[in-house]
């Protein structure tokens, strides 16, 4: 009974509906078959808008062919259905939805179709129509090629409807695919946006001669600040008669002011291919920069469709508040300068307060240049002269001996351990040859020395590089106090992450103020290093010749 109100409410007929009153003779006991030419039939042709149907006979071919073939087999055709509508989605055609309630009101007795695909391609419908087969309301269906009666095993019917399903779903598949590669190749799979062309030779998109200068001149204008969209319209279609594209049924008219809001909200003449959502960047010549397609955005308000964008921010994810110890967000906000019409934008840094449990007063917002000053006079209590540099590492090569003396007495003797402890691994093995331990002793005594073996070795090989570690730590930590500071002013956003990572741990930002536990070399740098500067500045001085 389940599946008999699903069907029912499929073909939207109570189940209580009287039977079609030419049913009797197909479904009751006598097997006689009402003659084609007592019927009457309903012609549908149809043709998809989509692309799938590109290689099927047009509407007019086949009604032509149709009509040809209800003359050949004596078929009345009531009347004729056409429409260029897709059967991939059920509820989709509204010519086909007439007919199918005309045919449950037993207006006709048959269909006469291209093939079984014209009348379905998904499994909604499909069932629809095989449901009134089976029940006799339909009792004929006519294809070029075929006839399906109701005392047809269903399961050809079944089988290709199936198929003309199938077909939908494979090439959803193909084309999607088809479309992702060429997304990720940098090309866009639509039609090519006022300004370019698709070069249908390469499948790519290039400049468009006649219209890609005016169109850059459309933003320009839009980017001064001084004129309206509806001027800038005027300006194109009077002043410079900006025609659209011919195509074979649209195009060649005047620029429409939705299609000018269309070009200024596009990302894809910024360089970069929006698509489902996904933004992907693109191979075609940019014809104006992000910087100024953000520009544009402002300048339109309500009418322009702000870029999303992901902000790269370099102090965020390691710096916690100091009272709450959540981290440390940062977020950046636009401001027009009405005088000047220039976008400034402005990054700034705070709590997130997070904690439900804890009520966080830190409200306090601090400018991200501000936050780089700070970190500017941390560097600067460890910064020393590259001069002092060049010194401290000569004094450093000099004691340079000692390390590899010490070094080598340290090898010897880890060397001789590790020769001891490999010798009782092998004597070990004997006497299980000898069976003078037993096989718990042995894996027990086998497992304890191989541990001690490995733990050897590593501290041997680490004995080997320490000296070449040593001099290259030393140097590296000389070189991170002399330039650090000055590579943090001018470097970019990964720089600058990298050397506050490195300039200490803990960092806490409190009251408007950033706290951080520097690393203990660095700190003893900036301990001892004020009066070893002291005298080296005085003995620098002390070389000076005297003047007169």
């Amino acid at each position: 009974m389940a599946e008999l109100d699903f069907f029912c409410s499929c073909v939207k007929m109570k189940p209580s509906m009287e039977p079609h009153p030419q049913a009797g003779d197909r479904l009751g006991d006598t097997p006689s078959r009402t003659p084609p030419s007592q019927l009457n039939y309903f012609l549908y042709a149809r043709k998809s808008s989509e692309s799938e149907d590109r290689q099927v006979q047009s509407i007019d071919d086949q009604v032509k062919r149709l009509t040809q073939l209800a003359e050949t087999l004596n078929l009345t055709v009531f009347h004729s259905f056409t429409e260029s509508k897709s059967a991939k989605k059920p509820d989709n055609r509204p010519v086909f939805e007439e007919m199918m309630r005309r045919i449950e009101r037993g207006e006709a007795d048959g269909i006469l179709c291209w093939q079984i695909n014209r009348l379905s391609r998904n499994p909604i419908d499909s069932a629809r129509i095989q449901w009134l087969l089976q029940q006799g309301i339909l009792l004929s269906i006519q294809t070029i090629d075929r006839e399906y009666l109701p005392s047809d095993n269903t399961l050809l019917f079944s089988v290709e409807s199936g198929i003309a399903n199938q077909y939908i779903i494979d090439l959803r598949k193909n084309t999607r695919r088809g479309t992702l590669s060429k997304l990720e190749k940098g090309w866009l799979p639509n039609l090519a946006p006022l300004g370019y062309i698709n070069n249908k030779e390469d499948k790519t998109i290039e400049k468009d001669p006649e219209r890609f200068h005016l169109v850059r001149k459309m933003w320009e204008l839009m980017l001064t600040g001084s004129y309206t969209t509806a001027q800038i319209l005027e300006q194109a279609n009077k002043a410079w008669g900006f025609r659209t594209r011919k195509f074979k049924r649209i195009g060649g008219k005047e620029l429409s002011r939705s299609t000018l809001y269309a070009i200024f909200q596009n990302l894809f003449y910024a360089g970069v291919i929006e698509y489902d959502g996904i933004q992907y960047e693109g191979k075609h010549q940019p014809m104006i920069t992000l910087a100024e397609y953000d520009r544009v955005q402002t300048l339109l308000g309500r009418q322009g469709r702000p870029r999303p964008k992901r902000h790269a921010f370099a102090f965020t994810g390691f710096i916690r508040c100091g009272e709450c110890g959540c981290l440390i967000t940062a977020e950046t906000k636009t401001k027009s300068i009405k005088s000047t019409g220039e976008i400034r934008s402005y990054t700034y840094y705070h709590c997130t307060r997070k904690r439900k449990d804890l009520q966080c007063s830190q409200r306090k917002n601090i400018r991200e240049e501000e936050l780089e000053s700070m970190i500017e006079q941390e560097l600067d209590k460890s910064t020393i002269l590259p001069e002092f540099r060049d010194w401290a590492l000569e004094a450093l090569n000099q004691s340079h001996e000692k390390e590899i003396s010490d070094r080598k007495a340290i090898y010897q003797m880890r060397h001789k351990a590790v020769v001891e402890t490999q010798n009782q691994l092998d004597n070990l093995v004997k006497m299980r040859y000898r069976e003078l331990v037993t096989d718990s002793e042995y894996t027990r005594e086998r497992n304890q020395l191989h541990n001690e073996l490995v733990h050897l070795k590593t501290q041997l090989r680490e004995t080997e590089n320490r000296a070449d570690q040593w001099l290259e730590l030393t140097e590296k930590a000389f070189d991170f106090a002399t330039y650090a500071r000055q590579a943090f002013i001018s470097g970019d956003i990964e720089t600058k992450k990298s050397i506050l990572i490195a300039l200490g741990q803990n960092p806490t930002f409190t009251d408007g103020k950033l706290c951080i536990q520097a690393t203990s070399w660095l700190k003893h740098i900036g301990e001892v290093y004020p009066p070893l500067e002291a005298e080296y500045i005085r003995l620098e001085l002390a070389k000076l010749p005297l003047t007169t």
